[in-house]
Order: structure tokens, then sequence, then C-alpha cells
């Protein structure tokens, strides 16, 4: 058996979920613009420059969360999905991970993005496993706190290896381990597969892969 990673934001969409969700809310005026939106921006630059504090950042991404009730975000993200989200998936997304579903590799959607966010895109991939990071829940609600580690850079490491032991696997379970990334903040679990694949990668991960001579590919 084969382990076929994928990461989400900017790999298998063309888009970050994270940014597009916060967008999404000060377009519903759940957020304030004036607030928001230059933070957002500022927040996800650092993202791309590999600069980001992560706990900061989950912070401004998770505390409204906690302000509306399960039933209303639900809701919300119904529209955010077919609104936003559809129209994002990577034309090659759906093909690349069904030759890895057809060849009968366990497939998992690893990601930075929260969990109420990314947990139907996972499903609208038809992707069953999906790692995240996790925000707490008290009484079905949002706390706006995290829960875990992080699943972000070595996080994802560390979240990836506390999903298989829970199952009884390790790295040593699976014959090769496939991840596909476009960020330079994934290249320390793209140094643990045996077969790391740069997807539409960002300028740094772009030389870091020529350089080891890693598969670049583009899904759009």
């Amino acid at each position: 058996m084969n382990l076929a990673l994928f990461d989400l934001d900017n790999t298998l969409l063309t888009s970050d979920s994270d940014f597009e969700w916060a967008q999404f809310l000060i377009k519903q005026r759940v957020l304030d613009r004036e607030v928001y939106e230059a933070r957002n921006l500022e927040f996800y630059e650092q993202y791309k420059a590999g600069t980001l504090d992560i706990q900061k950042f989950l912070d401004f991404q998770l505390k409204p969360l906690s302000r509306h009730s399960r039933i209303q975000l639900d809701v919300w993200h119904n529209e955010f999905m077919a609104k936003i989200i559809l129209p994002l998936i990577a034309p090659g997304a759906h093909e690349l991970i069904y030759k890895h579903m057809l060849g009968g590799d366990l497939c998992i959607i690893i990601t930075a993005t929260n969990r109420f966010v990314t947990a139907p895109i996972a499903q609208a991939l038809g992707v069953n496993n999906l790692i995240a990071t996790e925000p707490e829940q008290k009484n079905g609600e949002f706390t706006g706190q995290v829960s875990g580690t992080p699943c972000f850079r070595e996080g994802k490491i560390t979240r990836l290896e506390n999903w298989l032991d829970n199952r009884n696997l390790t790295w040593l379970s699976f014959l090769e381990s496939w991840f596909y990334s476009d960020s330079l903040n994934d290249i320390p679990l793209l140094n643990k597969v045996t077969r790391p694949v740069a997807v539409d990668p960002d300028t740094t991960l772009k030389s870091y892969a020529k350089k080891n001579r890693w598969p670049i590919i583009s899904l759009r």
C-alpha cells in the first residue's frame, strides 16, 4: 500500500480557503471590512513569505467562529461552498486524486486550514481522510481557540504521525509515500515522503524542487 498526501490551498484549490472564508464573511458583513480585510491580506502575505506566526493567525481566524452559532455558521458555509469554493477546485484535482484511489493508495488531505472550513471541501473532492487544524469546541460550539497542534509546517508531520499511530500505521507501513503541495511552508513534510511533488509552486518551493530534482506539475 502507498500513501498519498494532498495539500489543499493553492494545490487542489486555485486559491486559499482560509483567506477566501474571511473575505466571504467580510462580504456578508459578518466581519467589519475596515478592521478585517487589511489584516486578512497581511496574514496571507506572511503565509506566502513563510513568516506567518500561526498562533496569531489562528486567533484572528478562529475568533469569529465563537461569535456565532454552529447552525448559522453552517448556513454561511453552505453558501461559501456553492459560490466560492466549488469554482476554485483545480481542473486536474479530481483526476489526480482518482489516480491514487484507483491504485489503492491511502489518500489524505492535510491542511493548515481549520476543519470547519475544510471538511466539506474534502468531501466535495471525494477524500474521506482529512488532517486539519482543529478548532476547539464545547457543547458543539466553537470557543475561538485551537485544539492541539496546529497542522502547519513541522506540525503537519506531528499530526500525520499521530493520525497514523492511532491506526497502527507508521511510515514503514507504506512502500511509497507521495505529498503534493504548492507551498514553501510544506518543505518539512515534502522532505519526509519518498515522492515529493511541487504543484503550481510558489517561487521558493519551485527553486527548492528544481535543486532537489523533484517533479513540478500543474493542476490548473
